[in-house]
């Protein structure tokens, strides 16, 4: 079942993106008063204000996804505030294997790739890179979630995620980990939550105190 009825997957980057194009719009008011209407319609919106929206919609693809798994033993919860922050977390989903904590990220172009540097002489160390660019930074957010739900839930398993949407992983892609997070695409990651092995786990009492401690954002 789903604890979504007032948050689906997306509502608070959707807010944002209101959030700024009201401030947007509200400027160009002030700057050219009646004018105001043309100039918005022969100027693109701001990058940082678009960004927003491209990112609702990509994390109501994932929320689609997820709900579609829905059931008594898989609970799914979307864009849930971390306490004492601005920042959310996503995606939740609560199975008899664990809590599989999502981050959704919208890229399109080349898929992700895994690199790893070091490993005789230096440390090893794994990359996430984008377009060819260090996102790594992307996995340590995910890994600060994962920090904080297992302070939630204890010695439950937490699995951290990065779900890509709308990148080309093509036919022969497939899933890797990049400092013990995964990094997936929706369908993908749909297939590895069902696949998780038992654990146990007491799914409702585990969802319901993920729903007290993360709050809807």
């Amino acid at each position: 079942m789903t604890d979504n009825d007032f948050n689906a997957a997306g509502t608070s980057a959707r807010r944002e993106h209101e959030r700024r194009t009201a401030k947007d719009d509200q400027r160009r008011k002030d700057e050219w008063g009646p004018f105001a209407g043309v100039v918005k319609a022969l100027t693109p919106e701001k990058q940082s204000t678009k960004a927003w929206s491209s990112g609702a919609a990509g994390e109501a693809a994932v929320g689609a996804r997820l709900d579609g798994l829905a059931s008594e033993s898989i609970r799914v919860m979307h864009d849930r505030r971390i306490p004492g922050s601005r920042a959310n977390i996503d995606h939740f989903v609560v199975t008899p294997g664990g809590v599989w904590v999502i981050d959704t990220k919208r890229y399109v172009g080349p898929a992700p790739q895994k690199q790893v540097e070091g490993g005789i002489i230096r440390p090893r160390v794994e990359l996430l890179t984008v377009k060819g660019r260090d996102k790594t930074a992307l996995v340590d957010g995910v890994l600060k979630q994962v920090g904080h739900v297992r302070d939630a839930v204890g010695e439950v398993p937490v699995f951290g995620v990065l779900c890509f949407v709308d990148a080309e992983w093509g036919l022969l892609a497939d899933a890797f980990t990049v400092k013990g997070v995964h990094v997936v695409w929706p369908k993908k990651l749909a297939k590895m939550i069902v696949k998780t092995a038992d654990a146990g786990i007491d799914v409702a009492g585990v969802a319901d105190v993920v729903a007290r401690r993360f709050v809807r954002a």
